[in-house]
């Protein structure tokens, strides 16, 4: 039933010379390296600037969870409705005014955490209509048999700005202060809607089946798309797995590696960045080994390796050079494996949800993940406090390894090529 197209036309070029998708990509480089700088930037402006206490910085890590939430499913619609490039260049114009209203509050002396709680709010929810249209927009940028070296290739942008981004974002911070660091992602998201308006490639315009439905009917068949169709489902359910139980491993994980084991800020650092590098090391292998294993195989296979690699953070113990190396071995290799099944999966669900509902299955899948993270950080901080870090990291890493018989018990396991849906 899924197995006619190629995931990778070898023959034709490479997409280093389309035009148009260099444009988004680089864009999108940019804009991701700003968006690290925000990301470090923002927590900054609170604790330096602004001196938050706790709970206001608990509320400043919510604002931006509660903004994903509360858009996404509609955002979907609205994508599978408009145009997607014109949504992304007003998303990236809006958030660049967004960001840079801070280093004006700052310098006029009017800067209040409860603008950095709007401007998280606000910079989420309007993130959440971009990320959705980006996902929806490059099947209309690219044929099919280019999909998976387009997402590798925007998969290679986050991993190097996970690298590079929070070193330059602290420098920045360093050289012109923490409120005046905003304005590097503000002209970022300004050089990303610059390079959306250069794109010369028309949109394609996706055709409505049947008559107009209301919102609510819209809604609903995005989400019966993904609880039907075989392939989204399992993957949708996978997920929302990996995301519960990831959050409850990556919310204790600074923690556990400094308090428990004895790292040093240093020796973290190293760890941490080690899965940027594996990330980025995934980008230029998820070619070769797609074709080579089929991409179901490839999916359920790479991502029950970072599974079984995550034991060894519990597992980790002794002199803190040797504890980092149980840490860094799952960030280099794990973080690598995952970001190969990633790209797969977002290559799978590209390929088999008609173009009409691309949006709403994009903007399911979105408020799925980051909705049922902040539970997973919540629940693992609790049991860690209940019965200690090493327990609840075990429950978590089960968990994860629980999760993946929703790959393998599904048609991904022998999944080898995907037919593209109709439009």
């Amino acid at each position: 039933m899924w197995h006619a197209a190629p995931i990778v036309d070898v023959k034709q070029p490479s997409l280093w010379r389309h035009g148009d998708f260099m444009k988004l990509w680089t864009g999108q480089t940019v804009s991701q390296m700003g968006s690290v700088v925000t990301r470090t930037a923002l927590a900054i402006v609170a604790v330096v600037t602004l001196h938050g206490t706790p709970i206001q910085m608990g509320i400043l890590a919510a604002s931006g969870s509660v903004g994903v939430l509360l858009v996404g499913l509609f955002a979907g619609a609205l994508v599978d409705r408009s145009r997607r490039r014109p949504l992304m260049i007003v998303a990236d114009v809006l958030r660049a005014a967004l960001l840079a209203w801070i280093p004006v509050a700052a310098l006029a002396g009017s800067l209040r955490i409860e603008h950095l709680y709007i401007v998280a709010f606000l910079e989420a929810l309007l993130g959440s209509f971009f990320d959705i249209a980006y996902r929806s927009y490059l099947p209309s940028l690219l044929p099919p048999e280019r999909l998976l070296e387009g997402n590798a290739k925007i998969g290679m942008t986050s991993a190097v700005a996970e690298i590079g981004g929070p070193g330059s974002a602290g420098a920045l911070v360093q050289l012109i202060t923490a409120p005046l660091a905003l304005l590097v992602d503000a002209v970022s998201y300004v050089v990303s809607a610059v390079s959306l308006m250069l794109i010369r490639t028309p949109e394609t315009i996706i055709a409505r089946v049947g008559p107009p439905m209301g919102l609510r009917h819209e809604l609903a068949e995005g989400l019966a798309t993904v609880a039907r169709q075989p392939l989204l489902r399992a993957m949708a359910l996978a997920s929302a797995s990996d995301a519960l139980f990831g959050n409850f491993y990556y919310s204790l994980y600074t923690l556990y590696a400094l308090t428990t084991l004895g790292l040093s800020p240093f020796e973290l650092g190293i760890v941490v960045s080690a899965g940027g590098v594996g990330s980025l090391a995934a980008a230029f292998v998820v070619g070769p080994l797609t074709r080579r294993l089929g991409i179901g195989p490839t999916i359920v296979w790479t991502r029950a390796g970072a599974a079984l690699l995550s034991v060894l953070t519990p597992l980790a113990g002794g002199p803190p050079l040797l504890a980092a190396l149980f840490l860094f071995i799952p960030q280099l290799f794990g973080d690598g494996l995952h970001s190969v099944s990633i790209i797969d999966q977002l290559t799978v669900r590209q390929l088999v949800t008609p173009g009409r509902l691309l949006g709403r299955v994009n903007g399911t899948l979105h408020v799925l993940v980051e909705g049922i993270g902040p539970i997973g950080a919540l629940a693992g901080a609790a049991i860690a406090e209940l019965f200690g870090i090493r327990v609840a990291l075990w429950i978590a890493v089960l968990g994860i390894i629980a999760g993946l018989s929703f790959l393998v018990l599904s048609p991904l396991r022998t999944l080898r090529e995907v037919e593209p849906a109709p439009v």
